[in-house]
């Protein structure tokens, strides 16, 4: 019997409040996440989970 591991991870989509690009995030990011348009830090990596500093517009699963 096989187990399936179910992930709390998502896909975050997010809206850059410098220039308003809108760009999708994973959650717990572990890297530094930089706005493609702009180069304004969207998300900071921190213990676990990803600390975002961007208006998050909707949780994708």
């Amino acid at each position: 019997m096989k187990q399936i591991r179910i992930t709390s991870s998502k896909f975050v989509r997010v809206k850059c409040p410098k220039c308003e690009n809108e760009q999708v995030i994973f959650g717990k990011a572990t890297t530094t996440v930089k706005c493609l348009k702009c180069g304004y830090v969207l998300v900071k990596p921190s213990s676990g989970k990803a600390k975002i500093k961007s208006k998050v517009l909707e949780v994708l699963k």
